[in-house]
């Protein structure tokens, strides 16, 4: 069989849930032997065996626009070994973990929604690194249960935790902590940063590595949005900033946890 290599154009291809969905529809797809993604560039790389049709097939199936950009033929490819990558995203799935521990009990002790919804941030990236370990090698109805139960879990987190902003939106909201949201805030901002570190000096081009980069990158902005929450919190007297914050951010874990449920279609 000839050993090809087609480069797709995805525009709608953002980050880790999109290149899961893809990974999915081409699980089936026996001429595909690599696949290699840039996220900045949203292109896909596919080294295939003589099939080239089967793939953008599977792939308009998505319902997105999707190009073809290049169309070569290629000697050999090399399969990445991932064992170091794995042990890295067991790494990073630790930290994001714990600090999802911390936020979660730093949130309620100072009634803070922002670390609290932040802390559902840490854990929503935690659910996508499990969700890759653990479907790795499995099948593709192994793969979509875990995306199907992630998706759900994670929705359901994020409404209750929108809830619970609208009740203190309507009713009295005592003053938040402001000092333990700064402090917490920017203990989690140092881990994402040792995180985004470790990532980056991995120096990996893989898709899981680049997606889990971007929503490292995310987070930082999270830990960011939580910080000035508190300095308004603490210049206003009010505790508004926090709640916004906090609406904003589950919102934003809603979103991705939507993304997420496609895996299961």
């Amino acid at each position: 069989m000839v050993l090809q290599k087609t480069v797709f154009r995805i525009p709608q291809m953002d980050c880790s849930c999109e290149e899961q969905l893809i990974r999915m529809k081409l699980d089936a797809v026996v001429e595909v032997k690599k696949l290699q993604f840039n996220l900045s560039n949203k292109t896909l790389t596919v080294y295939h065996e003589d099939g080239g049709k089967s793939v953008l097939e599977h792939l308009q199936t998505l319902g997105w626009d999707i190009q073809c950009i290049e169309h070569t033929r290629v000697d050999s490819v090399e399969i990445p070994v991932e064992q170091q990558q794995k042990k890295l995203l067991y790494v990073v799935l630790v930290i994001n973990f714990v600090f999802f521990l911390i936020e979660s009990i730093a949130g309620w002790w100072s009634h803070s929604v922002g670390l609290i919804a932040d802390s559902l941030d840490m854990l929503a990236d935690s659910l996508v690194y499990v969700m890759a370990l653990l479907a790795v090698g499995k099948s593709t109805i192994y793969k979509k249960n875990i995306a199907y139960w992630a998706g759900w879990f994670q929705i359901t987190l994020a409404v209750m935790g929108l809830i619970e902003v609208l009740k203190r939106f309507w009713g009295f909201e005592m003053l938040p902590d402001f000092k333990m949201m700064m402090w917490v805030s920017c203990l989690a901002l140092m881990a994402n940063v040792v995180c985004l570190y470790l990532l980056r000096q991995n120096g990996s081009q893989e898709e899981h590595m680049q997606a889990s980069m971007i929503f490292t990158s995310n987070d930082v902005l999270v830990n960011l949005g939580v910080i000035v929450a508190g300095a308004l919190v603490l210049w206003w007297q009010s505790p508004y900033p926090d709640l916004i914050v906090g609406v904003i951010v589950f919102a934003w874990v809603i979103l991705g946890a939507i993304r997420i449920l496609k895996l299961a279609r």
